[in-house]
């Protein structure tokens, strides 16, 4: 790449991180006979956050899920424009659908609450479009704990956490700094934390870039964001995490340095923890789509702390 061209991926990786496009929800839990109803969570700090939640009856358990960055709670259709060109080099241009995940959560005997992330889907805007890896997000899922709570029909029930990507970076950022709100979290099930500067780093690995230019671009998304790339990291908030936590990652993440969810586990402070390493591929997106395929771990695992 040329100077000239190097200049302009870096200003165009920045840009994202204020002016992401959208991407559309293309699929309702109506899609697979799940009856839902449309509600909007207030965030911490007052963002509506446009959501479904998914009752099971009968059922006294409660699962909330999030999603990962230019995703929504339906998922993202990465098979189209302006996705298709972002993620084909990496492998990851196929649609991801999360309403099977929610199906098999409601066949399993538990409601679900899902919501889209500031910044993304039809939830408000917040903190200037800014996107953050949880230091902004992370009150979106405080803001998710409090609306179950002032539901009557939610308050008394076990809670679980499904995070995803960017929602699993922001519950670790909100159990370290609002640690009161999860004393009645039961666990979590995390689906591919990652640190920022892990994937900025293989952004330049995958383009020809030399590494050494990590520090230009990190300047270029510290002149949008205010923040540095070590300040867009789970990590150091991992040492708060005292929720019964089981992490999985692809392995072989092309888009990343997986090795960031072994430091990020290692530091996570509970015993009651697991990490499962997803084999056989390289791209991301099977990290999304692990769940659909293998879910009786995992379902084993919210059983075992919320039954």
């Amino acid at each position: 790449m040329t100077e000239n061209e190097i200049a302009q991926r870096f200003e165009s990786i920045a840009r994202g991180f204020r002016d992401q496009v959208r991407s559309p929800i293309l699929a309702t839990p109506a899609s697979v006979g799940l009856g839902f109803e449309d509600v909007t969570v207030p965030s911490e700090d007052g963002v509506p956050l446009e959501a479904w939640f998914i009752p099971c009856e009968g059922s006294s358990k409660l699962v909330i899920a999030n999603h990962p960055r230019w995703f929504n709670r339906y998922g993202l259709p990465a098979q189209l424009e302006p996705w298709k060109s972002m993620f084909a080099p990496t492998g990851n241009d196929f649609e991801v659908s999360f309403i099977p995940d929610y199906k098999i959560l409601h066949d399993a005997g538990y409601n679900v609450l899902v919501y889209d992330f500031r910044n993304h889907g039809h939830s408000g805007s917040g903190n200037g479009g800014l996107v953050t890896n949880g230091i902004f997000e992370s009150r979106d899922v405080i803001g998710s704990l409090h609306y179950a709570r002032s539901r009557s029909d939610l308050r008394q029930m076990s809670v679980g956490l499904f995070s995803r990507c960017l929602g699993c970076s922001s519950s670790i950022t909100a159990m370290s700094r609002r640690p009161d709100r999860f004393a009645d979290v039961q666990c979590m099930v995390g689906c591919q934390p990652l640190a920022v500067r892990t994937i900025m780093e293989r952004t330049l690995q995958n383009a020809g870039i030399p590494p050494a230019r990590i520090e230009d671009l990190e300047r270029q998304i510290e002149l949008v964001t205010s923040f540095a790339l070590d300040d867009l990291s789970p990590v150091r908030a991992a040492a708060a995490v005292d929720v019964p936590t089981f992490l999985y990652q692809v392995r072989d993440d092309k888009m990343l340095d997986a090795s960031v969810v072994q430091t990020i586990f290692d530091a996570i402070r509970t015993p009651e923890k697991k990490l499962h390493w997803i084999v056989g591929t390289t791209r991301r997106w099977d990290g999304y789509t692990f769940f659909a395929r293998e879910p009786k771990m995992f379902l084993d695992w919210f059983a075992r702390y919320m039954s």
